[in-house]
């Protein structure tokens, strides 16, 4: 038996060759010319020497060439190894090493840095993309020579195993350095046809993609779903609330998937009125926690659900899901998905009962977990407990099977010998009108252990005291959960996925 995970986007071009798949600003790739660029980039690659079982850096933004290049890679038999666009050389060479890559394809933009990278990891197969507007380079090989080789006869995919490594997804490295999760192409597949099937994608759905494809929430649960289903996806290389909005009301966008802080974003921008977005059906919400209050503005503002789901690098995304209006829990991250299953354990390794007061480690084994860590055998070993994945992070199940995320297991606040989960604490805070973004986070403290401090940004215009946050958040839960502490920021630090960075604070 043979797959490979590109047949998705051949599929959809034999089905749907003239719909666009792509929107990138004033330009419009149908799926037959996806198609046919992946084929000639994939010629390019083996012109360059890659093989099957080659691992390829992919360091682009969203733009067009990133999906031409993800797909040439698979259809090559390579392994796709997605780059964050902000990582200094350092950083690069340490992920080229690590995964063992034989080339890097990166953009103008950050093309020094890249270089630099390389060089330090050895790899000096260097490709870059240069884009309208920015200056061009002399580092590396253009992109489009690679698109310049057209096959030899019928376009060839590389037919590997369905457990074949299709992408190493590196993690975020927020507890050491980062680890390359191998995924492979079943996995991947599955993971966009199970989730795409559940929430009911459909091929005139316009799908905003403004989370960084390099970020396996959008490179899976977006950009996979919607070729396996020959949806449209629209692409904004960087998240701005007025292009967004602009986006949605231009291409008429029906499905808008982001992490809180875009919502948060959003329902805060003063110029919201100006945009008409009535197009929406539906929001997806993912990649951490979000507060209970921004759902239920939001989806007053705008007259849509939203619908969250969980998922991690290591499970390929998608692991719980709430599929519809209709089928879901609010506040909740939905239930397993097919394939899937989650269960909630204690410290010692038991399964809990249901109930909001059994709070342990999500564990979770199925189709979407991960091979491994690439060249890791130790901290994969770690991972798992007789085959279930550790998670780290902390949650419970309800009677119904649905679950709830409560906060990461190492982000837990011990205040004197009290458990406090720092998303109780800040949904706590979101309730406040004046407060835009939120994080709270436990500093030393000599008596206590730790104490509580919370990060609060202000929405616009607004003004709010420290004491009276305290006294705010003081009403709502148990005398050791709120903040003693409160510190203003201008905004808080977020990744380039849009996750509020705790670490920083």
């Amino acid at each position: 038996m043979s797959f490979n995970l590109a047949t998705i986007l051949t599929e959809s071009a034999l089905g749907h060759p003239d719909k666009v798949a792509v929107i990138s600003g004033a330009h419009r790739l149908t799926y037959a010319e996806i198609d046919a660029a992946s084929d000639r980039f994939a010629t390019g690659l083996r012109d360059q020497g890659i093989r099957p079982g080659d691992p390829v850096g992919l360091q682009l933004p969203n733009l067009p060439q990133f999906v031409i290049a993800y797909f040439g890679i698979l259809k090559a038999g390579a392994i796709a190894v997605p780059m964050n666009v902000l990582y200094k050389a350092d950083e690069i060479a340490y992920i080229l090493k690590d995964a063992g890559t034989r080339m890097l394809i990166t953009w103008a933009g950050v093309a020094e840095e890249a270089a630099k990278g390389a060089s330090q990891a050895g790899v000096s197969n260097l490709v870059v993309v240069t884009i309208p507007g920015m200056p061009d380079t002399t580092l590396g090989t253009p992109f489009e020579r690679l698109l310049a080789v057209a096959p030899d006869g019928p376009a060839v995919i590389h037919q590997p195993d369905p457990g074949d490594t299709a992408v190493i997804v590196y993690t975020s490295g927020t507890t050491g350095r980062p680890k390359g999760a191998e995924l492979t192409h079943f996995q991947l597949f599955m993971n966009a046809d199970t989730p795409g099937r559940l929430f009911g994608v459909r091929d005139d759905d316009v799908i905003m993609v403004v989370l960084p494809l390099f970020h396996i929430f959008a490179l899976s649960s977006i950009l996979d779903v919607c070729v396996r289903f020959a949806a449209t996806m629209t692409l904004v290389p960087r998240f701005d609330p007025d292009t967004v909005l602009a986006t949605i009301q231009r291409d008429r966008v029906t499905v808008f998937e982001g992490v809180p802080t875009m919502y948060v974003a959003l329902l805060n921008h003063p110029g919201l009125d100006r945009y008409d977005v009535s197009s929406l059906r539906i929001g997806i919400s993912g990649g951490a926690p979000i507060p209970a209050q921004v759902i239920d503005d939001f989806e007053a503002r705008f007259g849509i659900v939203i619908l969250e789901g969980y998922g991690l690098s290591e499970t390929a995304s998608t692991t719980t899901f709430n599929v519809s209006a209709e089928d879901r829990r609010v506040y909740s991250v939905g239930r397993p998905i097919w394939g899937v299953q989650v269960q909630v354990w204690d410290e010692h390794g038991q399964v809990l009962p249901p109930g909001a007061d059994h709070i342990g480690e999500l564990m979770v084994r199925g189709v979407n977990v991960m091979r491994g860590y690439r060249g890791n055998p130790e901290a994969s070993a770690e991972a798992f407990s007789d085959g279930w994945f550790h998670t780290g992070d902390l949650g419970y199940v309800d009677e119904d099977g649905y679950f709830f995320v409560v906060d990461r297991k190492k982000e837990l606040i011990i205040r004197g010998g009290y458990n406090v989960y720092p998303r109780e604490v800040e949904d706590a805070i979101y309730t406040h009108p004046a407060v835009a973004q939120a994080a709270v986070v436990g500093v030393p403290d000599d008596l206590l252990g730790q104490e509580i401090k919370a990060f609060v940004a202000l929405r616009a215009g607004l003004e709010l005291t420290a004491e009276e946050l305290i006294r705010h958040v003081k009403d709502r839960i148990a005398p050791y959960k709120y903040p003693r502490l409160v510190e203003f920021r201008p905004e808080l630090p977020v990744t380039a996925a849009g996750k509020i960075l705790k670490r920083e604070l």
